[in-house]
């Protein structure tokens, strides 16, 4: 048996063990106490530089460091750009324009057709005929119903708020493609479309069913058509006539449409809606192909080609040159990309 002795310590007071019993068995509540019972090993030297707050920061963060001020920088630019110009976003940057705008009211001519051409050359003019499909009324009774309904003004109308009614002939079947009602909605759904004329915060539109309204847009028969339009030119067409206060919309060509016009019918008949309302608010004059490839102006007669050259063979000493442009179908004066 070893006689070696452990050495003695001072016996703890009762303070001393109530003060650590509490304590963790590595940690102190304190970390800044210094313990009378321990030794502090000496701190080794750093060689490191202490790392910065934008150092913790990143090593922290990770790609999230770099990526919240690159968004934060793009949403700013975007903000700006849209405030700047808010209109750049809703048309094309080579969106077509338009013809001078003029006075219709001393007008009575028929507005929308080419004058009188040679002989009857124009049944030779493919891109102008009538394509095959459904029945149409061949002679309606040459008068009007107004179709019931009314709506809120569309559109700011700061120098002009048109009204107009909605009208079918008598005689002209509609089941085929809806009802009255129907054909009243497209008309009413596509002035108030944002790519219709209301872009132009000078016109508005609202829609009446009694009383004078500014035009009547009125669907009506292929024999009543030509009273209403004239046929010098031998090709189903629309137009506005002032004379009779009417946006004359042709039957059979809202039946069947129009073989230059490569959209569907629904694509057509808001071409149809818009040409004509043009020309009731002032655009008396036709558009050529502007940009080949581009899209062509509403006012350019679409029925009759999209290609200038069509166009041309039907009034030579006309706006539109023979040039060889093409442009592509579109239904409305601010198109969207």
């Amino acid at each position: 048996m070893s006689d070696r002795r452990q050495p003695q310590r001072e016996p703890a007071t009762r303070d001393d063990r109530a003060r650590r019993s509490h304590q963790p068995l590595r940690a102190q509540w304190d970390p800044t106490a210094v313990d009378p019972g321990r030794t502090r090993a000496a701190r080794p030297e750093r060689s490191a530089r202490k790392q910065s707050r934008l150092g913790r920061f990143t090593s922290t963060y990770g790609w999230r460091a770099y990526a919240i001020p690159i968004l934060a920088v793009v949403t700013v630019l975007v903000v700006v750009d849209a405030v700047r110009d808010p209109g750049t976003a809703s048309t094309t940057d080579s969106a077509p324009g338009f013809p001078a705008l003029s006075n219709t009211t001393d007008d009575t001519g028929i507005i929308g057709v080419p004058p009188q051409a040679d002989g009857n050359f124009a049944e030779t003019v493919s891109s102008g005929q009538l394509p095959d499909g459904g029945q149409f009324a061949v002679q309606g009774a040459g008068t009007w119903r107004v179709v019931p309904g009314v709506t809120d003004q569309v559109g700011q109308g700061t120098e002009r708020t048109f009204t107009y009614t909605v009208e079918i002939e008598d005689g002209v079947d509609t089941t085929g493609f809806g009802g009255d009602e129907s054909f009243g909605r497209l008309v009413d759904q596509t002035l108030a479309n944002p790519k219709s004329w209301t872009n132009d915060q000078r016109f508005a539109f609202r829609r009446v069913d009694s009383g004078d309204p500014d035009f009547r847009v009125s669907l009506t028969s292929q024999m009543t058509i030509r009273d209403a339009c004239g046929y010098d030119i031998q090709l189903e067409v629309s137009c506005y006539n002032p004379g009779i206060g009417r946006v004359v919309l042709n039957e059979p060509r809202w039946v069947r449409g129009a073989v230059a016009f490569q959209g569907d019918i629904g694509s057509y008949r808001q071409y149809q809606i818009n040409h004509e309302v043009g020309h009731a608010i002032g655009y008396q004059a036709h558009q050529p192909c502007e940009t080949d490839g581009g899209l062509a102006p509403i006012m350019m007669q679409q029925t009759f080609g999209t290609a200038n050259d069509d166009i041309a063979v039907l009034d030579p000493a006309g706006v539109v040159p023979m040039d060889g442009k093409t442009c592509r179908f579109n239904p409305w004066p601010y198109p969207r990309a």
